[in-house]
């Protein structure tokens, strides 16, 4: 996918408009994950260099129904300036604070237009929603790709054709909005390993009480159910007659399988992470870092146990949007890659 590249916008002496994703989690005050706001640093760095005359940023944070006082910009705008120069550059307020926002409403994009002559979207997590600030404001103005959004296509592309062999992690739960993408992963990916409650519906499909485990309302596919590619756990974590996580014997030899890989993508932890149910997580994390293959990892949590490891950026990337990296798999393109896209090429 070729997006317009904001490397070869004319910026020198224009103002640009840019959505970022400063969605970042905050915990008594104080911000305990930077790494989206860190991610946007190189984007407005060459928007100084190239002597742009005034920067306006955009987020969303949360999901405030109306103003929420503990939702206000102010706090991510100062952690930026802590990274970077920020001279010449604002940020606009909260832009969930407009129920325009999620609509798309004409009326509000043409509002945060208002800020800028060209707009560069570099907030690839939202890319997925057609919304006021990512799909409204780039078909009113000169729109392109932010670093950030082009590293992400570049990388995701990666898992849409991968090197073989290759294997796929999908944890996390809702199995029905899961299938698209199993039915995609399976087309291009030797095993896929399901964690999770994925795993739950999957095991209870296979013949397996899982007693009061979480599970979908929804049948797993028959021809799913069937596919040996399709790999489940075999040992569990259990509390309350409830499949915690993936079990020790499951999580060695997960990770002893991922070492013949040549490229891996995962997306959700595999167990109830948030939780403290986080060991067979953690040990395929390890196993990933320790191994060769190139990988693309996705999701909170996951980005979360991949960051307590050492791993080599150059052959590990991690994304910035879960929801919009499982999208831009299944489905090939997403709403707010369509609007910059080069129609030259």
């Amino acid at each position: 996918m070729r997006l317009k590249d904001v490397q070869d916008a004319d910026v020198a002496g224009k103002r640009v408009l840019v959505r970022v994703d400063f969605n970042v989690p905050m915990q008594d005050g104080k911000i305990t994950d930077d790494m989206r706001i860190k991610a946007a640093v190189p984007t407005v760095q060459l928007l100084k260099q190239k002597g742009t005359a005034h920067i306006t940023l955009m987020t969303h944070w949360g999901r405030p129904d109306g103003i929420d006082e503990s939702l206000r910009t102010a706090p991510l705008f100062a952690r930026l300036s802590e990274l970077t120069d920020t001279s010449s550059v604002e940020m606009l307020e909260n832009v969930r604070f407009n129920a325009g926002e999620d609509a798309n409403d004409a009326g509000f994009a043409a509002e945060l237009a208002a800020h800028g002559d060209i707009f560069v979207n570099d907030a690839f997590a939202v890319c997925h929603r057609p919304a006021a600030s990512v799909v409204g404001v780039a078909r009113l103005l000169p729109a392109y790709a932010g670093l950030l959004v082009q590293k992400e296509v570049e990388e995701i592309s990666k898992a849409i054709a991968p090197e073989e062999p290759a294997l796929a992690i999908v944890g996390g739960a809702k199995f029905e909005t899961k299938l698209p993408l199993l039915a995609t992963l399976l087309k291009t990916y030797g095993q896929v390993f399901l964690g999770g409650a994925l795993a739950n519906d999957m095991l209870k499909a296979r013949g397996m009480d899982v007693k009061r485990s979480l599970v979908s309302d929804v049948a797993v596919p028959e021809e799913m159910v069937r596919d040996p590619r399709i790999l489940v756990p075999t040992d569990y974590v259990w509390k309350d007659d409830k499949i915690m996580d993936i079990g020790p014997d499951t999580a060695e030899h997960w990770a002893t399988l991922l070492s013949t890989q040549k490229f891996i993508l995962w997306n959700g932890p595999l167990g109830l992470y948030e939780a403290g149910f986080s060991a067979g997580t953690d040990t395929v994390a390890a196993a990933l870092g320790n191994s060769q293959a190139t990988a693309v990892i996705g999701g909170g949590n996951t980005a979360e146990a991949v960051s307590k490891i050492k791993f080599d950026p150059a052959r590990v990337f991690v994304s910035t949007g879960g929801g919009a990296m499982l999208e831009l798999i299944t489905k090939g393109t997403l709403p707010g890659l369509e609007v910059l896209k080069n129609p030259a090429v």
